[in-house]
């Protein structure tokens, strides 16, 4: 393989192996990294907790169990509350999911569906859920807050993990592009020499 398409190589490598779960935090959107714990009460199933501030507030999002099952009731619990005064949210809370698959970043099946919409239950917002199928989701939960829109997305895996992951799909797939763009240009190098070795000899025999 060429010098330069090696380095293209590692670069790309790196590249995709950088951490896609990082916490990224806008004015009122961020992706969250989940940690998994338990609930007040030990005999519940382990959770996927998100704890972060976005805006004016600080919010703490759990989903029950950390690793959900198709067909197997869920449930979502999340609490705000401000920074400056530790008052929680009173406003309600809208509940929605999309497809967070290969086919949906290609721009198929990105329909989004409601979940509900829940008003506060002891300061705590609760949403239940059964996914039919196993895949990757997002969970956004939204709700308005002094003139403001606030968006938490929380990345949710339902059902068993695949083999391979995003990241190496995506650089399996850029491996296979770099090697079939070096075998075309090796491919057109020696289609190049085999005519110019034919024009030598039809010269030499004229």
């Amino acid at each position: 393989m060429p010098i330069h398409v090696t380095r293209l190589l590692v670069f790309v490598l790196v590249l995709v192996s950088w951490p896609l779960a990082s916490e990224e935090a806008g004015a009122h959107h961020i992706l969250g990294r989940p940690a998994y714990a338990l609930n007040e009460n030990s005999n519940t199933p382990p959770s996927m907790q998100l704890e972060t501030m976005i805006g004016d507030y600080f919010v703490n999002y759990m989903v029950f169990p950390a690793f959900p099952r198709p067909k197997e009731p869920g449930r979502i619990h999340l609490y705000a509350k401000r920074i400056d005064n530790q008052n929680p949210l009173q406003k309600n809370v809208t509940f929605k999911v999309r497809d967070n698959s290969w086919s949906a970043w290609l721009g198929f099946g990105t329909n989004e569906e409601s979940l509900g919409i829940q008003p506060p239950d002891d300061n705590v917002y609760r949403q239940g859920f059964v996914f039919s199928n196993e895949g990757d989701y997002i969970v956004t939960a939204e709700f308005h807050a002094d003139g403001a829109p606030y968006i938490i997305d929380f990345p949710l895996r339902v059902g068993a993990p695949p083999p391979i992951g995003p990241l190496g799909m995506t650089a399996v797939l850029i491996l296979g592009i770099l090697v079939s763009v070096n075998l075309i240009q090796r491919r057109r190098a020696m289609t190049g020499i085999i005519r110019a070795n034919r024009d030598e000899e039809q010269k030499s025999q004229s």
